[in-house]
């Protein structure tokens, strides 16, 4: 292992003796207690077995028997979750075949930042996370369950639901993607569109059109963003199957997959010599591996969040010096949209996640002694295949198959890894560099300074941006209005520097994983409704951006400045907002994972 991977595993364990070790006692107390649905009362077994048919509460009260508890993120509005409508059956009959039961533990929340985009929906997007942890938590809190499975692919579903079960972390558990949607417009048509549209040289019709070649069956969006990650970094924690994060929706092999993890997960059960309780695979390790490859990948900026809270769940403390020390030895590996032309589905061709993992154990970045839910991490170099007969066979990951996609032995697309760290006397964010050219990591301009990104467009659109600007947009991180998603800003700044001008968008706000090749400082903290330096910078300060430098400074004295108050607070009304005021009062900050659920 190279020497940075090791010392940032020993910083993570050091700062977390005390908060890991209270997590473990929490844990141990529960697996202490046994196979909880035998201690439960007759009337509490009644109500857990009175839907069920003769056969299956049979099973179910038979305590020698396993029982799943499935939490399912269905519905049938969203292309990624609408492929699960029929998987707790697959799941039910392939646990019956041996025996065993599964039982819908409950459902979860599944929004999608695609839908509310620029809408009032978008300020309750970040702190769905923690809502689906709760939910997560709820669902299995019958304690009738052996073991637990996790149907959810999104942006804060998945990360959701993995912090919940974590709070069950004595039980065996997985997750059961559903796969991506096959490739529909070029995403290079698609950014060209979008921005002719903001500019006003594209129509609605022409627009809808494009968005709907885009996105047009069931399964994830193909771009690499923040479902995609999700995926793909949770494989890499060993917290699903091998190989199985693309595999396409509604495929026989996807359908092979699904069986197998529940045959694996029912023989893992603590009266298995196989037990193997979720708060033993989510150990550092496997955090480091998944930080690891994020950052090789170019994922979700959403992930120095995200990230940062699971890992919390599990007691570990992880920092952004910590990500700005893995990105400065993990090299950028793979190149899929907004980092590259390629999507998921070449990626998946190329090789996929075991390609990626092959090459980074390779290159001495990656823990094959982690403890993965399926055998051991050297069987995640494999990728899954049915033989002619239908038998699910694993085969070793050959190197990369696309040069263009996954770099090849001793090849890199960047020598580091895709974010990076600025820090100065504007407050601490991250860029996602993987997207950005080098030379448009640098500038030093001169402020204009918005407290909504409605605001931005409007000036956009009356042609107030004809020099190179630092477009700072604060008031819009957790403690202000939820920190939406900014990315109707995106065609906008792409605008202005097809224009030719050099911008930079610096915001306690988040992006999308699409956040593509404007340099963006994001999730800036501490954020500007909290007293952060944001509130008090003016138009016309200018701004230093050096992203190759780490560097985010005003080069104006500004603290004898009165801080500018929020002109968004108020707004927080309609469309359920007003119901998550707590929320916005006790959320951490960004670096702490942006949480409701864990002290400050």
């Amino acid at each position: 292992m190279k020497d940075a991977i090791l010392n940032v595993t020993d910083n993570i364990k050091k700062r977390s003796v005390k908060t890991r070790s209270e997590y473990l006692a929490t844990i141990q107390a529960q697996a202490n207690r046994g196979t909880v649905r035998a201690s439960l009362s007759c009337g509490n077994l009644a109500h857990t077995v009175a839907a069920c048919s003769s056969s299956q509460k049979s099973t179910i009260l038979d305590f020698t028997k396993a029982n799943i508890g499935i939490v399912t993120a269905y519905n049938d509005m969203l292309s990624a979750h609408q492929p699960y409508r029929n998987y707790p059956e697959i799941i039910q009959k392939a646990a019956s075949d041996l025996g065993h039961s599964a039982q819908v533990a409950g459902g979860v929340p599944a929004m999608c930042d695609g839908v509310t985009q620029g809408q009032d929906g978008m300020d309750l997007s970040l702190f769905s996370r923690d809502l689906i942890a709760q939910a997560t938590a709820m669902s299995l809190s019958h304690n009738t369950f052996d073991a637990t499975l996790l149907l959810g692919v999104c942006d804060k579903i998945a990360p959701g639901q993995l912090m919940g079960a974590l709070a069950f972390g004595h039980l065996p558990t997985a997750f059961v993607p559903s796969g991506p949607m096959g490739t529909g417009i070029s995403n290079k048509k698609k950014v060209e569109v979008r921005q002719n549209y903001a500019a006003g040289e594209a129509g609605d019709k022409e627009l809808l059109d494009v968005e709907c070649r885009s996105y047009h069956s069931p399964g994830t969006c193909t771009f690499y963003g923040t479902a995609n990650t999700n995926q793909l970094v949770f494989e890499a924690m060993g917290l699903m199957l091998p190989g199985c994060s693309f595999v396409a929706p509604n495929s026989a092999l996807r359908e092979a997959l699904t069986q197998q993890i529940t045959r694996e997960i029912s023989a893992q059960t603590a009266s298995s010599k196989r037990y193997r309780p979720l708060a033993e695979v989510v150990d550092e390790k496997s955090v480091v591996n998944g930080l690891v490859a994020l950052l090789a990948s170019g994922g979700s900026s959403n992930h120095t969040i995200h990230l940062v809270a699971v890992a919390r769940a599990a007691g570990w403390v992880i920092t952004w010096d910590d990500i700005d020390a893995l990105s400065s030895v993990v090299p950028l590996l793979a190149q899929m949209y907004p980092n590259g032309p390629a999507d998921i589905n070449d990626f998946q061709n190329a090789g996929g996640v075991p390609t990626l993992i092959k090459t980074l154990a390779e290159r001495g970045l990656f823990y094959l002694d982690a403890t993965p839910v399926f055998g051991t991490m050297n069987d995640y170099m494999c990728y899954p295949t049915l033989e002619s007969g239908g038998a699910l066979v694993y085969k070793a990951a050959p190197d990369s198959l696309d040069a263009e996609v996954i770099a090849r032995p001793g090849k890199v697309f960047n020598p580091h890894g895709g974010i990076k760290l600025l820090d100065g006397n504007l407050g601490r964010g991250v860029m996602k560099v993987s997207a950005v050219a080098p030379n448009d990591q640098t500038i030093t301009a001169p402020a204009r300074v918005f407290d909504s990104q409605h605001d931005v467009e409007s000036a956009y659109l009356n042609g107030e941006f004809t020099h190179d600007v630092v477009v700072v947009l604060r008031h819009n991180g957790p403690a202000s209005n939820g920190m939406p998603e900014l990315h109707k800003l995106m065609p906008i700044l792409g605008n202005v520097m097809k224009a030719g001008h050099k911008v930079a968008l610096v915001t306690d706000g988040r992006l999308s994983g699409a956040s593509g090749k404007v340099p963006a400082v994001i999730h800036v903290t501490p954020e500007a409704t909290r007293g952060g330096p944001l509130a008090q910078i003016e138009d016309g300060d200018v701004i230093e951006v050096n992203a190759q430098a780490g560097l985010l400074n005003c080069q104006q004295s500004f603290e004898h400045r009165e801080a500018t108050l929020s002109s968004t607070n108020h707004a927080q009304l309609g469309s359920g907002r007003e119901l998550f005021h707590l929320f916005r009062q006790h959320v951490s900050s960004a670096e702490q994972g942006a949480s409701i659920l864990y002290p400050q």
